[in-house]
């Protein structure tokens, strides 16, 4: 069992930044595969990034690559999305998952494959 923690949302400028983190509770993180997703209301919740238990490999949506960055700290629980050139269309909640099980690279941009999510932080970019 794992709890997710989001922090680091608020509301930008369009062309600033914005770096989230999430914390997670429990021991056994750096057995986690680690994902970000976002959602605009009425919307299906969509990949934005996720990153391997080892952090050697990470995955960017085609909308954010070049943008945005995930990485995880292993030995703070804790892993970042550093949004840079923010645009309006990002404005969405974001949220943190994680899954217990190694995911194929098919399965990486799925929300079902992922076991546990947090509650979520809202990004608001402003034009």
């Amino acid at each position: 069992q794992v709890q997710l923690v989001e922090s680091g949302g608020g509301l930008v400028q369009a062309g600033g930044s914005l770096r989230l983190s999430c914390a997670a509770s429990g021991r056994t993180f750096s057995t986690y595969d680690m994902g970000w997703f976002r959602q605009d209301p009425g919307k299906e919740r969509e990949f934005v990034a996720s990153i391997r238990r080892s952090s050697e490999t990470t995955y960017h949506a085609d909308s954010v690559k070049g943008r945005f960055t995930i990485s995880r700290d292993n030995a703070k629980n804790t892993v970042y999305l550093q949004m840079n050139s923010l645009k309006p269309e990002d404005t969405a909640v974001y949220y943190c998952a994680a899954s217990s099980r190694p995911l194929y690279s098919i399965q990486i941009r799925s929300t079902v494959d992922y076991d546990y999510w947090g509650q979520g932080t809202q990004v608001t970019v402003s034009s």
